[in-house]
């Protein structure tokens, strides 16, 4: 055999061997696409892929795409806290985590010529904050039109008729 025949066909084998695996790789990445496993999150927020009946819970889970006790936790509540603690929570967090207010820079003195280093803030936490403080104010309202109990005023006029 001569030298060109022989690299020609290591380069066929090697192009052949490649294709296989790059063949089974597409096939193993499409049926990791497919799969989910139990308790995984991936791009689901947690608690919120479970919140599948048709409960008013569960819809207020899917709005906010947060769960009743993410929120607590992000607010550092207890259940049932009153709603004074969940605003005093949300007020301090939300101040913590926002832009804080330049500093006067110096006109004079050694650090004249330096600027300050920019103000470091999250506007993901914040956000979160936010949500959280939503979720919390949503099922207070929820539980507080079940505890409301439905007007008379359209029971008597019905009777009247």
């Amino acid at each position: 055999m001569s030298a060109p025949k022989i690299i020609i066909q290591i380069l066929v084998t090697g192009a052949q061997i490649f294709g296989k695996a790059l063949f089974e790789a597409g096939k193993q990445a499409a049926k990791n696409a497919k799969h989910s496993p139990q308790g995984a999150i991936g791009s689901d927020v947690a608690g919120v892929r479970n919140a599948t009946s048709g409960s008013l819970t569960d819809k207020l889970t899917r709005e906010h795409r947060m769960t009743l006790d993410e929120a607590h936790l992000i607010l550092n509540l207890k259940q049932g806290e009153a709603l004074e603690n969940v605003l005093k929570n949300y007020e301090h967090l939300f101040k913590m985590n926002g832009p804080r207010p330049a500093p006067d820079p110096p006109t004079t003195g050694a650090r004249a010529g330096k600027q300050p280093a920019p103000p470091t803030h999250s506007h993901y936490l914040q956000s979160k904050v936010v949500r959280a403080r939503e979720r919390i104010e949503a099922e207070m309202r929820v539980v507080k039109e079940d505890s409301t109990p439905p007007s008379d005023s359209a029971q008597g006029n019905a009777g009247l008729s």
